[in-house]
């Protein structure tokens, strides 16, 4: 209940962490964490390459407000909308 995973189209979960440098996240599954490549678990779970690749995983602590929430919202956001161009 406090870990979610999301992914940006057509852009790469590391790239978009390293243009939201407030946030503090991970890509793909634990078990992948650090290489830029698929997660072969995500791929296992029937996610196509693409989207895998783009994966954030999320994690909330205890102490987690809304407004931090909000906020890694935000990053997340404005990181992903800087790196894909606007059609």
């Amino acid at each position: 209940p406090n870990t979610l995973n999301v992914s940006f189209p057509n852009v790469s979960g590391n790239h978009i962490l390293a243009a939201a440098p407030g946030l503090a996240a991970s890509t793909g599954s634990a078990c992948h964490e650090g290489v830029d490549a698929p997660s072969s678990v995500l791929l296992a779970m029937g996610l196509e390459p693409a989207t895998a690749l783009g994966a954030v995983r999320l994690s909330l602590g205890r102490g987690t407000t809304v407004d931090q929430i909000e906020e890694a919202a935000q990053f997340l956001i404005q990181s992903w909308q800087s790196l894909v161009p606007s059609s």
